[in-house]
């Protein structure tokens, strides 16, 4: 299994804030450590050209020369500075290659990504672009499959990815999060599920297989790209929900048996993962690397174009 990590492009973050940005290099520590049949690789740099795959030009030229008004940074959560623009270029380039390797070996992951808030002309909650959505239009603009769903399992809905691809009848956006949760204005996925504060496990896992088979039921996808929130996990500062350690894993290893029953390659982002305690955070992101790296594919869907 391939994993790409961008955990050396480090924003400068004022003293105190709120967005844990030492725990993608932790989690790259932590499955290095643990999971020694993973091929690690440096997160490939994204062009203006692919970007605009999802994003308007203009807003990708702003973010580049660092034309982004005070209002627009504190929609995103961060101020501007080259590496902020690095780092989110390289987090997008983490989820094509994982989408490439994906269709190569069946299951492959970015480090970090998932994104989900970006829209195509500005972003929001931490998020500058949207590696998901530009991932899935490459994959398709390479001819290497025509359909992708977006399997959203952050707490929080996808908006920014409801919006790119609302008129996008080849890419299945599929969003299970807590309903009372950021963002307050939700978009239209093709498939929003809304759970109520508190849910656990049981709850959680039943309506994530009905939300899978309405998804099958409706779309057939070449390849799954799957936002593998930590932030569902009870213990999260920002979550809602109360899922443990074990109904997460649960939950993981529901997404990639339902894919790989259908021999359907499977990239993971990341996504979100605020945890009162951070090392919490890390074990849920290195336990779904962990169930991935042991999932075995028949085949790739590359195979079968």
């Amino acid at each position: 299994m391939q994993a790409f990590y961008s955990d050396h492009f480090v924003l400068p973050l004022p003293e105190g804030h709120r967005f844990p940005m030492q725990k993608y290099s932790m989690v790259r520590e932590a499955v290095l450590a643990t999971v020694p049949q993973i091929a690690f690789h440096e997160a490939p740099f994204t062009s203006d050209g692919v970007l605009a795959l999802a994003h308007h030009p203009s807003y990708i030229e702003r973010v580049s020369r660092g034309e982004l008004t005070p209002a627009e940074q504190k929609a995103i959560g961060f101020p501007w500075s080259p590496q902020m623009v690095e780092r989110s270029r390289r987090s997008a380039g983490a989820t094509i290659a994982a989408c490439r390797a994906a269709l190569e070996c069946g299951v492959a992951a970015n480090l970090a990504g998932g994104t989900h808030h970006a829209y195509s002309d500005h972003g929001e909650g931490f998020c500058v672009f949207n590696d998901a959505a530009i991932a899935a239009r490459l994959m398709q603009a390479e001819r290497r499959v025509r359909k992708v769903a977006i399997v959203d399992l952050d707490v929080h809905q996808g908006n920014g990815t409801a919006a790119i691809l609302a008129q996008d009848d080849s890419i299945f956006t599929l969003s299970l999060h807590a309903e009372n949760n950021y963002p307050f204005k939700k978009e239209r996925s093709d498939l929003d599920v809304a759970l109520a504060d508190g849910v656990g496990d049981a709850d959680y896992l039943s309506a994530l297989h009905a939300a899978l088979d309405g998804m099958f039921a409706r779309f057939s996808p070449e390849l799954l790209i799957y936002l593998a929130g930590a932030d569902p996990h009870e213990g999260d500062r920002l979550g809602r929900l109360k899922l443990t350690f074990d109904g997460l894993a649960a939950r993981d290893r529901m997404v990639l048996d339902r894919a790989c029953e259908r021999d359907i390659p499977v990239a993971l982002a990341m996504a979100g993962g605020y945890g009162k305690n951070i090392h919490d955070t890390v074990a849920v992101h290195v336990q779904t690397i962990t169930i991935a790296s042991h999932t075995t594919f028949r085949k790739s869907a590359i195979a079968t174009q």
